[in-house]
């Protein structure tokens, strides 16, 4: 936490100069996303989630570029990851079993982006800890997309075949980062 002071020289009009002093406390978060994206949905809400987060310091880590993160200059700890085949990324798994100590002493948030919406729940209880959902701050379902310009011959192939899928689609939930963003927000 941060404490400034101000002091601002006031001319009466009886010609008294006053000096009022006023202080204010205001806390930078220094808060971390880190995240692990398949074709770019994840990678884009976190963008999304860091530009909301105004009066924090973020920091961006795509678990694809970055193996190892110095938790312990941040406050906050945000974790997203796409999930396929009902689970979250194996890097964000990874990532949250290696951490568990680290993240227990921080505020956390877990999101997830997926395109079957009936099973987000069960997908992020089968994905996280009970300790680590129990130690969130807020744990949100963003939606998803299917991208098939980034996409293979045989993941377009499933896609078409598991979800009747023929184009890409985005289906991003706004209200879901709006309520993510207040939850992790509140004091």
């Amino acid at each position: 936490m941060t404490t400034s002071t101000t002091v601002r020289n006031i001319i009466c009009p009886h010609r008294a100069t006053l000096n009022l002093v006023s202080f204010t406390n205001s806390k930078t978060m220094r808060t971390a996303i880190v995240f692990a994206s398949k074709h770019g949905t994840t990678e884009q809400v976190a963008g999304n989630i860091r530009e909301r987060l105004i009066d924090d310091e973020v920091v961006l880590f795509n678990l694809a570029e970055k193996k190892r993160i110095e938790l312990r200059s941040f406050d906050r700890i945000l974790i997203g990851s796409s999930v396929y085949v009902g689970k979250i990324q194996p890097r964000v798994r990874k990532f949250v079993e290696q951490n568990m100590v680290d993240l227990l002493q921080k505020e956390i948030g877990l999101f997830v982006c997926c395109m079957f919406f009936e099973k987000a729940d069960e997908q992020i209880e089968k994905s996280f800890s009970a300790v680590i959902r129990k130690h969130a701050r807020s744990i949100k379902h963003m939606g998803g997309e299917y991208r098939f310009e980034e996409m293979n011959a045989i993941e377009r192939f499933l896609l078409k075949t598991i979800a009747g899928a023929t184009s890409s689609e985005s289906k991003i939930n706004q209200n879901n980062i709006d309520s993510f963003i207040a939850e992790i927000n509140k004091n």
